[in-house]
């Protein structure tokens, strides 16, 4: 009885042990080397590392060195890696431990934790601790159901204390992750805790082919495998969405008992990252893959004869989730600055669908949902976000709550009254409807092509690389199919927008990913509940 007492006593005393783990700091098993696509973040980075390598260089200027340091960035680009880089490369003891741990069912467990964590810190010490998915502990104080008495506030409070008690002579830096800053409190981001706030942003081009390099390396790629190609391929995606398109690939390989991952398997692994796997039971009429074909093929000949829209990657009416087919649209370079006239053309083009349908069978389908959707919006950006709008101004409409650092919408709140909503939703048809307008003017223009595309597109499915430019040159294919490399003329032919058209001048925005339009351009049709 006395020593089931015992136990019973050490176990409820061990609540108020801190969970982190402390990395061994002679054995790395990630370095800095293995971080790429983030150059910026870790050259902060480096410079923490520096300083408890080498503190007497900093020491004997003056400085001081950042309490804290605050990975801000989306899922998946690479937050925790980076700090796992840090650890491998400081050459100090570092302990990590994730936001959630800290609070348990009973009180005050959580701000015992947190003094443990530093105790050993401190006996440590020079070290780094590393607080993952800090925004689990460190929510805006006030806003729990418990009100000051709330447990996850007692743990934010010793946090705060504990980070703001630190001596010089201490020399424990602290690193934190987050993908939500906006609900952080104010005084865990003050100046003396976290000090600094390293943004980890999506990575452009040359850092996606950093990043496929870093996660291809070892593996056994074709020869014809160009990562550079692969980089233009892939816009919006993350580090994490690189390493799982590679790893795609190479399953993809293995299931097909292939010695070495060739470029094919790379093609099929994007479009299974973007859009999921192929629907092979899905059964599906003649009369219905042959409307999901004309879908396809009005929205790349109108992508293709508009000057300002993206160019055609590839068009399929192979079945992914909820898409009957699509059509993959890539920009020549990655865009950070958006204009009227290629949020006209985008409009146009995402009306190319369903303005085929009409033309070809008379019919409307619900295969044009999604397409109406993503117009409708980029037209309520324009007017309410960005001030394209001829009638109502260069101004904006509604207060939007935003993530400052991610760039990602939250909500929006109405501030205009009811005339100028009836304006906004006036505004907005006439876009939508000049966009409708071009997709008729263009597949009236180029019906013989359309006809070609779909044709080819019931025989084989998909298309891309030289039979995709022979399609649109109006020229006799070579019936392979999807041939795998883009290769669409730089020079579409030209074409006169009617009068009809609002005043083009160029006005920057945003990347569309904040208005949830995905970076990589992809119409598709619809199942009619997308």
């Amino acid at each position: 009885m006395m020593r089931q007492a015992q136990g019973s006593n050490n176990q409820t005393m061990s609540f108020g042990r801190s969970r982190a783990r402390m990395m061994p700091f002679n054995r790395p098993t990630v370095t800095f080397s293995d971080v790429a696509g983030v150059d910026e973040a870790k050259t902060e980075l480096v410079e923490v590392v520096e300083f408890l390598k080498y503190p007497e260089r900093f020491l004997s200027l003056g400085a001081r060195i950042p309490k804290g340091v605050l990975l801000v960035g989306q899922p998946g680009t690479g937050k925790t890696l980076l700090a796992r880089a840090v650890a491998g490369e400081a050459g100090v003891p570092f302990f990590h431990i994730s936001g959630s741990e800290f609070v348990e069912m009973f009180v005050g467990v959580g701000a015992a934790r947190v003094r443990d964590l530093f105790e050993q810190a401190k006996r440590n010490a020079p070290c780094i601790v590393f607080v993952d998915e800090i925004d689990a502990v460190g929510r805006h104080r006030g806003a729990g159901l418990g009100g000051g008495h709330d447990e996850r506030e007692q743990t934010l409070n010793q946090i705060l204390v504990e980070m703001d008690g630190f001596e010089s002579t201490t020399n424990i830096i602290v690193l934190a992750a987050t993908n939500r800053p906006d609900i952080l409190d104010p005084a865990l981001l003050r100046p003396g805790r976290f000090d600094r706030r390293v943004v980890l942003d999506l990575p452009d081009v040359v850092g996606r082919q950093a990043i496929l390099k870093v996660h291809s390396a070892g593996k056994p790629l074709a020869p014809e495998i160009n990562l550079e190609t692969l980089a233009k391929e892939t816009p919006g995606f993350s580090g994490a969405d690189l390493s799982n398109l590679i790893n795609e690939a190479a399953l993809l390989a293995a299931r097909k008992n292939q010695k070495i991952i060739l470029m094919p398997d790379f093609e099929e692994a994007v479009e299974r990252v973007v859009a999921g796997p192929e629907r092979k039971s899905r059964v599906i009429s003649s009369r219905e893959k042959e409307m999901t074909a004309y879908h396809e093929a009005g929205h790349a000949l109108v992508a293709w004869s508009l000057p300002h829209a993206d160019r055609v990657h590839k068009i399929s009416i192979i079945s992914r989730g909820n898409m009957g087919g699509h059509t993959t649209l890539l920009p020549d370079e990655d865009r950070y600055l958006w204009t009227k006239n290629q949020f006209l053309d985008m409009m146009a083009v995402t009306m190319g669908g369903r303005v085929a349908e009409e033309q070809i069978f008379d019919e409307v389908t619900t295969g044009a949902s999604n397409d109406l959707e993503r117009a409708t919006k980029i037209a309520l950006s324009m007017i309410k976000r960005y001030g394209m709008s001829s009638s109502l101004g260069p101004r904006t409409f509604g207060k939007r709550e935003e993530l400052v650092f991610l760039g990602r919408e939250l909500s929006e709140e109405r501030d205009y009254g009811d005339k100028v909503a009836e304006e906004i939703d006036q505004e907005v048809k006439e876009l939508v409807n000049n966009a409708y307008v071009q997709a008729c003017n263009i597949l009236n223009d180029n019906q013989p092509n359309l006809v070609r595309i779909a044709e080819y597109l019931i025989e084989h499915e998909a298309v891309s690389g030289d039979d995709l430019q022979r399609l649109f040159n109006g020229e006799e294919t070579s019936g392979g199919g999807d041939t795998g490399t883009p290769a669409i003329p730089s020079e579409p032919p030209p074409y006169a927008p009617k009068p009809a058209q609002p005043n083009i001048s160029p006005q920057p925005a945003p990347s569309l990913s904040s208005q949830n339009t995905p970076d990589v351009g992809t119409m598709s049709t619809g199942s009619g509940d997308d």
